[in-house]
């Protein structure tokens, strides 16, 4: 069919084609086809050559794209896939993920839908039982706003958990709660201590209530026990095997030396089914800038290859809209007095920034109140006007809650927004009660797009789930998830679905410098390719939510197969 992408191969039929690729892999050679999908509904993501029908795949590299015919004239020997007519896209790019913590979530207690306080001390009871005397209980994610809004405290939790230190995060992880057990362990642990950028949370009587934000949940972390390799290593594979049935083919992973470790001990076993964009803390640009010298990940530029990437940096403005630690310019309307904190000073955000993006390091900073968007795209056009001009891709992590004015700089910085959807459909649920009229601006897709400005989507996992297709689903309706907004929560801030596929494919790959390599389906990327039960560029928005990933294929390997018959999907 002539509107069909088709890429020809040397072989006669077709000629091969070969974009430029990153890491130590040399340029593929025309090889075996491994595998045909056929009988599909490609959208490819190519603006020019936007639909298929069918691809060709040798090894991890897709080698053709166009009609059902033709790509089945390349091989009668491939294993072929038959999409049924489904729709296939671009592997799912998730741009901001902590990926060992949520694989190690998946194995902890679960309180994110715990509805009142009662229900929440009988989940932490009951997981106590089922784990030995003096282990750490961590993780948690729950969420005060179900049951009212009233902040746990040890006093909740201690009569249940006397022989097991707690430390359960709130899901955004800016908060978390200690029992009497814990701040025993930790120790040395004061309320008359302040801490920058944290706070311990007291109770009525001066003593510690077991909450802590942000800077000052160290005084806790210390005291918890390192994992070891071996569980480091089994929460790396349960979490590949969770996003791997979410159609998410790469993460940029917003961790730590330890997670980049964990990804290389299993980048160098050949066991990653994900690809991985490792992050460090954005104030060991130095240690970083060393490792890429140093060449320990490989590549021609020491940043690794198709797998594993390093080169990121990720810093902190401020906290979290839920735990009130978000700064912003104005104070909270539930709380008069408080506008909120910074995690860094400005000074020290500046020297690293300053600092990694003279060596050309990418720089991303989370950002979630509108005073912290501001100052740091204050930060960020002041080292492009002193470091001069270059392809930089800075980034704002969340970008959440942003003043009018400051949403033109975007793209006028070239900072790209990396953001959460799912986030949208979540506070919406109780953020006008923090903010006010300040909601208008908030997860600001539309506005930002019609700036200019470039997205990348993705999930924050562990705060909120690594489901893309929700995340698509949150963007074009932006009904908040107790659906009391059918119409959309701020609905002139909803956006295309086939927008937010885009920054879920496109954008992500951009945001990270591979997009000659991902993002798009088209000969000589990377053959990264999700196959969905529903066309969901056709179906209404509102339906998306029940669609289904049925098939994920990461470098030409199927990581992921919902179900098969007759050899059809």
């Amino acid at each position: 069919m002539n509107r069909y992408l088709f890429s020809l191969l040397s072989c006669g039929l077709l000629a091969w084609t070969t974009s430029a690729r990153v890491g130590s892999q040399a340029p593929a050679s025309p090889g075996r086809i491994t595998l045909l999908v056929v009988n599909a509904r490609i959208w490819t993501g190519d603006t020019q050559t936007p639909w298929a029908e069918a691809l060709g795949i040798s090894g991890e590299e897709i080698v053709a794209v166009g009609s059902n015919a033709d790509v089945r004239r390349l091989s009668t020997t491939a294993e072929i896939v038959d999409a049924g007519g489904r729709l296939v896209v671009p592997g799912f790019i998730d741009s901001h993920v902590h990926f060992l913590e949520g694989g190690t979530r998946l194995a902890s207690v679960q309180l994110r839908d715990a509805s009142s306080r009662d229900e929440f001390v009988k989940r932490i009871k009951e997981f106590a039982a089922t784990v030995p005397a003096g282990t750490w209980i961590t993780g948690g994610d729950w969420d005060h706003s179900l049951w009212g809004g009233e902040l746990p405290t040890r006093e909740w939790i201690d009569a249940v958990t006397p022989n097991h230190p707690i430390w359960i995060n709130r899901l955004d992880g800016h908060m978390a709660l200690a029992n009497s057990a814990a701040l025993k362990t930790a120790g040395g642990i004061r309320a008359t201590d302040k801490i920058a950028g944290g706070e311990i949370v007291l109770l009525p009587n001066g003593e510690p209530s077991g909450l802590f934000k942000d800077n000052a949940m160290a005084l806790v972390d210390k005291a918890v026990p390192a994992m070891s390799n071996e569980m480091r290593d089994r929460a790396l594979t349960a979490a590949m095997n969770y996003v791997a049935a979410q159609g998410v083919t790469t993460v940029h992973d917003m961790e730590t030396w330890t997670s980049l470790e964990t990804v290389a001990r299993a980048r160098k076993a050949n066991t990653l089914l994900t690809r991985v964009y490792s992050v460090v803390p954005l104030n060991d640009w130095e240690r970083l800038r060393d490792e890429v010298a140093q060449n320990r990940y490989g590549g021609t530029d020491g940043r690794g290859d198709d797998w594993l990437r390093i080169g990121g940096l990720k810093g902190f403005v401020d906290g979290s809209l839920g735990s009130h630690t978000a700064a912003f310019n104005q104070p909270f309307n539930d709380s008069p007095k408080d506008s909120g904190l910074l995690v860094h000073t400005p000074d020290d955000l500046y020297r690293w920034i300053s600092g990694a993006d003279r060596i050309g390091l990418q720089v991303m900073v989370h950002a979630i109140g509108d005073r912290a968007n501001g100052l740091l795209l204050d930060i960020y056009e002041r080292v492009i006007r002193e470091n001069g001009t270059r392809d930089r891709r800075f980034r704002i992590e969340h970008a959440q809650h942003l003043a009018s004015a400051d949403i033109p700089r975007f793209a006028r910085l070239g900072v790209i927004a990396s953001m959460q959807p799912y986030h949208a459909i979540d506070d919406g649920r109780w953020a006008e009660k923090y903010i006010g009229d300040r909601i208008k601006t908030t997860y600001a897709f539309r506005s930002l797009l019609d700036a200019g400005a470039r997205l990348a989507f993705g999930s924050d996992w562990f705060v909120a789930p690594p489901t893309p297709l929700e995340g698509i689903y949150a963007a074009a309706t932006r009904r908040t998830l107790d659906d009391r907004n059918p119409s959309g929560w701020v609905p002139e801030q909803k956006i295309l679905v086939e927008e937010a596929l885009r920054a879920y494919t496109a954008g992500g790959a951009f945001a990270s410098f591979t997009e000659k390599r991902k993002g798009v389906l088209s000969a000589g990327r990377l053959a990264d390719l999700v196959i969905l039960d529903r066309n969901i560029l056709e179906i209404p928005a509102a339906e998306i939510r029940n669609a289904r990933v049925v098939m994920t294929i990461t470098g030409g390997r199927k990581v992921f197969e919902r179900d098969k018959r007759n050899g059809q999907l």
